[in-house]
């Protein structure tokens, strides 16, 4: 299985009859992630048409720009940019978005294999949580994992000063969108350009680097199956050569 890299504009919009989304799906079987799926999902204004990721799944979203009201289950938490989201198995939810501007939702659909805990949260903000450092060029904060009750995924944001990191792996299952930033996704050997709006899949123990060649900071939102800690790499049977 080896990994993807594609750009949301590349892919072709759907929009149901009386909804405001326009979705499209990234990452899904085709690209060759088995258990997460992503779309990019931007909202019009008004209220959404409602959504679930079904009885056995969890969805996880993030606000990538916009604001409005969330409306899960008959409760209402408000929706910013750098809002992570956790919507368990069975829930149903929709978007109310005021206008004029779209608000643009990053959804990850993923497999629910334990019930959230005691310590759920629907909504976590990045400014909220705090910063924990992965190398020297690389910083990251956790949106929704287990300290917000989700016990089988992780979603954070990175954020990745200009650099190349050593190429390396994860033992999990990861899908990512770029929040902001431009560079370079090295991934199985090849490589692809990457701005604001690609979109990637990384099986687990796939070599990849993603390089920030620009002037300013690249910010990364990742989600991954099984839970953990995107620090946490591989760099068995890969040279490492950082420039």
């Amino acid at each position: 299985m080896s990994g993807y890299v594609t750009h949301e504009r590349e892919v072709e919009e759907e929009r149901e009859p009386g909804d405001t989304a326009a979705v499209r799906r990234t990452i899904g079987p085709e690209a060759g992630a088995e258990r997460l799926e992503q779309r990019v999902i931007r909202f019009g204004a008004g209220r959404s048409r409602p959504r679930s990721p079904g009885p056995h799944k969890q969805e996880i979203l993030y606000v990538a720009a916009g604001s409005g009201t969330l409306r899960l289950d008959g409760g209402e938490h408000e929706l910013v940019p750098d809002t992570g989201v956790f919507v368990a198995g069975g829930e149903t939810w929709e978007v109310e978005n005021p206008g004029p501007d779209e608000l643009v939702v990053v959804s990850v659909v993923a497999p629910q294999e334990r019930v959230p805990n005691g310590c759920r949260r629907v909504t976590v903000r990045f400014d909220d949580q705090p910063e924990l450092r992965a190398d020297a060029k690389r910083t990251f904060r956790y949106l929704v994992n287990q300290e917000a009750g989700c016990l089988d995924v992780t979603q954070f944001v990175g954020i990745v000063q200009p650099c190349r990191a050593p190429d390396h792996s994860h033992s999990y299952d990861e899908v990512g969108y770029i929040v902001e930033g431009e560079g370079i996704a090295h991934v199985g050997g090849e490589q692809a350009r990457i701005t604001a709006g690609s979109c990637f899949h990384l099986p687990p123990d796939h070599v990849h680097c993603i390089e920030n060649d620009g002037e300013g900071v690249m910010r990364i939102m990742g989600v991954f199956h099984p839970s953990g800690d995107p620090a946490s790499r591989s760099y068995d049977e890969v040279e490492t050569t950082t420039t």
